[in-house]
């Protein structure tokens, strides 16, 4: 017993010596960035000569009125609203869902090519025909983002934009620290130093949890323990998130979502690829843990996402700042938007060879030491006390509408 508890405590500093390492180390490249980029000049095109950057051209009285145009509201009750990552899967939903009840939408995304940005260009089109304008530009762009706080008075900001994926930091990893970490301390700096300063809703990730084998997973968890780059990432934000909530008065509100899917969705999700593979006859890969254990997670169908992200929005109290300055305590939360009912990855794959009506090719393996885990679980009680959450859609019925629409955009015959 006595060891058991030595070498736990041994584990639980270690841990937390890696934690804190990563913050300090993403921090410090995020100054060492940020000095570098106060030293770029922008071309005739607008664009940064540094490769960390992917701006295209902003400004102009053209460029001005729809940001304004697409930021105004229906009426005085209504939201004016700034969603980053807005072309990306999440993103693109939430900002039609904010616009067609009545809240004005300005998107930012950097159309980056971690997937295809066709998608990305085709999930731009669409809300471009509902009246939201995207603007492409980096969030680490402070010229940018100081210029839409002077046309536009949002009350709050959706902060969606990340990269994500767990095994891609494994090939990339600074595109985690440039987009996860310097990217957030961009967005609070902004909000900051807005007056009135916004609230802000932000995507943290299921993924914090790490290696946690107490389930259901609950807000009040022990978080220290990242099994991914990408975790690590997250749980920094959330550890900034405290520190501006703190400082500045900036009320901010973390989403931890679980495994995302639906229409419209990323290509680099398992459920995405082994559609497309299993329609091509190609073999696809479906891991074990050890002893053959089942990889099992909390699919979350994208509707349900919103109406998270929506509600979240609308209990979101108004920061306490002004002019960089607290003034008082501000709403500081962190909540699970899951569907609380885990399915194994096995069960996702007979469920798509019915939609299909396509047997799969499968190739059983161990779980790989990349960075996934075993299994997701999330406890919604505090999301559901604080804004009635309730998923509604299970992985049948979700996966149903997702087939639906990928045989449709990919003009596929099953």
């Amino acid at each position: 017993m006595d060891k058991t508890f030595g070498h736990r405590n041994r584990h639980y500093s270690t841990s937390r010596l890696v934690f804190w390492s990563t913050i300090f180390g993403a921090l410090l490249m995020y100054i060492v960035f940020r000095s570098l980029r106060s030293s770029d000049s922008l071309d005739s095109s607008g664009s940064s000569s540094t490769p960390l950057h992917t701006t295209a051209k902003w400004g102009g009285k053209d460029w001005e009125q729809s940001v304004q145009i697409s930021a105004h509201p229906r009426s005085g009750s209504h939201n004016s609203v700034l969603v980053t990552g807005a072309a990306g899967f999440v993103g693109s939903h939430v900002s039609a869902a904010l616009k067609r009840r009545g809240d004005g939408v300005v998107g930012l995304d950097c159309f980056n090519n971690y997937y295809d940005p066709s998608l990305k260009r085709a999930r731009q089109k669409l809300l471009a025909e509902s009246g939201v304008f995207i603007i492409e530009g980096d969030i680490n762009d402070s010229e940018l983002l100081k210029k839409l706080f002077d046309l536009v008075t949002f009350t709050h900001v959706m902060h969606l934009a990340a990269q994500a994926g767990v095994r891609y930091a494994m090939k990339n990893p600074n595109s985690y620290v440039h987009s996860n970490i310097a990217g957030l301390v961009s967005i609070f700096e902004a909000c900051k130093a807005a007056n009135p300063q916004p609230a802000i809703i932000w995507a943290s990730s299921s993924s914090v949890y790490g290696l946690n084998t107490k389930v259901p997973f609950s807000e009040k968890d022990r978080t220290d323990n990242p099994a991914s780059l990408y975790a690590a990432t997250k749980k920094a934000g959330e550890e900034i998130a405290h520190t501006y909530n703190h400082i500045y008065g900036l009320s901010i509100t973390g989403l931890r979502f679980f495994t995302v899917y639906g229409p419209w969705g990323r290509p680099d999700m398992a459920y995405f690829f082994f559609t497309k593979d299993i329609l091509k006859g190609k073999p696809i890969t479906v891991y074990e843990g050890p002893a053959h254990a089942s990889v099992a997670r909390d699919f979350t169908f994208i509707d349900d996402i919103v109406k998270g992200c929506l509600g979240s929005l609308d209990s979101a109290e108004k920061s306490t700042g002004s002019g960089g300055k607290k003034t008082g305590p501000a709403q500081l939360r962190v909540f699970n938007l899951g569907n609380t009912s885990p399915v194994q990855v096995t069960r996702l794959v007979n469920i798509l060879e019915g939609l299909l009506k396509v047997k799969a090719k499968k190739n059983v393996l161990p779980l790989p030491r990349n960075g996934d885990v075993l299994y997701t679980h999330a406890n919604i009680s505090y999301a559901m006390k604080e804004f009635g959450y309730k998923p509604t859609t299970n992985l049948e019925a979700g996966l149903k509408k997702f087939v639906k629409w990928y045989l449709d955009y990919y003009s596929v015959t099953s």
